[in-house]
């Protein structure tokens, strides 16, 4: 699993033209879910985010986490970050979840951040959507569940 982790100002998210989630102050997660994912890789990945120290403290240091700060999160999925760029111009896509087990794995990806005390926003699964926002700072940063120690 591959998560783009954004602390924005505000974000949203738009599927023909009609707004389908937005949150002020948090998190957009762009979720990429690959073929060999488990479920303890939904879970390492969402605690993980939402534990993420990556937001200022009184002393304007990054100390506190989206559960200390009370923000909300726009998860979106989007398979393209298990694009393989490394040979030829065409990204190959074989290291991402069919579709059947992407949404499935969204959907519990979701499910998990909803046990949270915040807001959590979704846009619409395999949907061509919008995505606008506010990046703060700007922060930016991966959570591979590869990667997990």
């Amino acid at each position: 699993m591959r998560v783009v982790v954004q602390r924005v100002k505000d974000a949203s998210v738009h599927v023909d033209g009609k707004p389908v989630g937005q949150i002020e102050q948090g998190l957009l997660l762009l979720i990429g879910i690959a073929r060999d994912d488990s479920e303890e890789d939904i879970r390492f990945v969402a605690d993980k985010c939402v534990n993420l120290r990556i937001f200022e403290d009184d002393q304007g240091k990054m100390n506190r986490s989206l559960l200390d700060t009370g923000g909300g999160v726009l998860a979106i999925s989007q398979f393209t970050l298990l694009g393989d760029t490394r040979k030829g111009r065409r990204p190959s896509f074989i290291d991402a979840a069919p579709p059947e087990k992407g949404r499935a794995f969204y959907d519990a990806f979701v499910e998990h951040l909803k046990t949270y005390p915040i807001t959590v926003e979704c846009g619409i699964f395999g949907a061509m959507m919008d995505v606008r926002f506010t990046n703060y700072g700007p922060v930016t940063l991966l959570v591979e569940s590869k990667n997990k120690k």
